[in-house]
């Protein structure tokens, strides 16, 4: 089973490092260090906990230029929001080693004749399943909830940001966590599923969390349901971002921009289906074919950069064939449509009109800078086309009215909505989605739940 796993900077195509990937011998060895460190963890009193999270805090801050290179050379994130993503994540370690001992505190219930309460407690060493596209936030806002309720963890990031897996492994131990707590595992891609299987199967893992796509997402939690454990699934997006006739255009399509092309538009949350108001169609469509146009793409260790390259060039090809065939069934071109010429995986920020049900860029998620804009008749017709999805992680609607706002969004389903701005995660309020987006929340007190044992305790006079 041993290989060896090769990252590439996107950004030019050419080799970074290359890692030995793991055999059996070594991930059975890992698996019992780490079932070893969860078990003592889950006795370590709760506010001891709290204070090692605050400390990664501190620890987050001070290597964050070299996890932010990281995440721009392993996936090409711009620079800036590398460094902001690993901000958001030294914020989530604020909040929890704030919050946390109080949202684990035991929950008294006054019953007759007896002394009841319901506890939170440790499930055990759970497997994480990470995806590349926030290489340091994807692991933190999973894991910073989890290691606070007394978990361990056993990390399966994707190949492609293996530094980035072994540089945040070695972080929480310069945070004080004991060694083999947070265990990153270095496995070849063609092992990924079989270990997968095998390690959810294994009595050691209590639970497991996946964020990535949905073929991945079926196949962990068809194996967490043979093994009947706990699972979370954060899976794909195709969120809308509905425009109502009383909308504020230039407002909105400047946030439009912002919504479908951070992070080079690799990310599930980001804004990808545009429903606008046939009333302000053609002034929303312009402003946000202008702030696209705009756009400056290039080197993403440059601040200045707003768009990177993509991840992978197979992502690459994948937009262009969304682009492609949604321009075949009848979309319009606005904007972009074509690779930039020249080394890595660089794509133009692209804008598609008159796109709905039935094209690959409305009924595929699109993973990369691609826009797909559709014109709705009124208020049922916009929520008609928001909800004709197959996704339901993220809704952004727009209006002068927030009540008319909230009262749309009741309509559509998803895991969030927001009005009047983008959609976004925060640590105060629970993450995830519903449908083919996955079931499961992150951050806020659902998510450090999620990984307790909610125990009931009786104890009679």
């Amino acid at each position: 089973m041993s290989s060896h796993i090769t990252t590439v900077n996107p950004a030019t195509g050419q080799p970074l490092a290359a890692y030995e990937a793991w055999d059996g011998s070594c991930i059975e060895t890992a698996v019992e260090r780490a079932h070893t460190a969860s078990r003592s963890w889950a006795l370590v009193p709760v506010e001891e906990r709290a204070a090692r999270v605050a400390r990664l805090a501190r620890t987050l801050r001070e290597h964050a230029g070299r996890l932010a290179d990281l995440a721009v050379a392993e996936m090409g994130k711009p620079v800036a929001e590398a460094a902001g993503e690993v901000e958001k994540s030294a914020l989530t370690a604020d909040h929890y080693a704030r919050r946390g001992p109080g949202i684990l505190a035991d929950e008294r219930v006054s019953v007759e004749g007896a002394e009841a309460w319901v506890a939170y407690e440790p499930a055990g060493l759970v497997l994480a399943v990470m995806p590349w596209n926030f290489p340091v936030w994807q692991v933190m806002r999973f894991a910073i909830p989890a290691l606070m309720a007394g978990n361990g963890i056993l990390l399966k990031h994707a190949s492609n940001v293996t530094g980035s897996a072994l540089a945040l492994q070695d972080l929480f131990v310069a945070a004080g966590f004991p060694a083999h707590l947070v265990t990153a595992l270095v496995i070849a891609d063609t092992d990924v599923p079989q270990v997968t299987a095998g390690l959810v199967e294994d009595d050691r893992i209590a639970a497991v969390t996946l964020t990535g796509s949905n073929r991945a997402g079926a196949a962990v939690g068809a194996a967490a349901g043979r093994a009947a454990k706990k699972s979370v699934l954060e899976l794909g997006g195709s969120d809308a971002f509905v425009v109502l006739a009383d909308a504020d255009v230039d407002r909105a399509a400047a946030a439009a921009v912002k919504a479908r092309f951070a992070n080079s538009g690799q990310s599930c949350v980001c804004a990808k289906r545009f429903v606008v108001h046939e009333a302000v169609a053609e002034d929303f469509t312009a402003a946000f074919v202008r702030g696209v146009e705009n756009l400056r793409i290039g080197d993403p260790r440059k601040r200045s950069t707003q768009v990177g390259p993509l991840a992978r060039d197979d992502l690459r090809a994948a937009i262009q064939r969304q682009v492609e065939e949604s321009v075949a069934a009848g979309a319009r071109l606005l904007a972009g449509g074509q690779p930039v010429p020249g080394d890595g995986y660089f794509f133009r920020p692209t804008v598609l009109a008159d796109t709905g049900p039935g094209m690959a860029a409305f009924d595929e998620e699109t993973f990369g800078p691609l826009a797909a804009l559709a014109v709705a008749q009124d208020d049922e017709d916009a929520v008609r086309l928001a909800d004709a999805t197959a996704f339901g992680l993220g809704l952004s609607v727009w209006t002068a009215d927030a009540a008319r706002g909230v009262g749309l969004a009741r309509r559509i389903t998803s895991g969030a909505a927001f009005v009047n701005a983008v959609v976004a995660s925060d640590p105060r309020l629970p993450f995830g989605g519903t449908k083919r987006s996955g079931y499961g929340r992150e951050l806020a007190a659902a998510g450090i739940r999620e990984f307790t044992n909610t125990r009931t305790y009786w104890v009679a006079a």
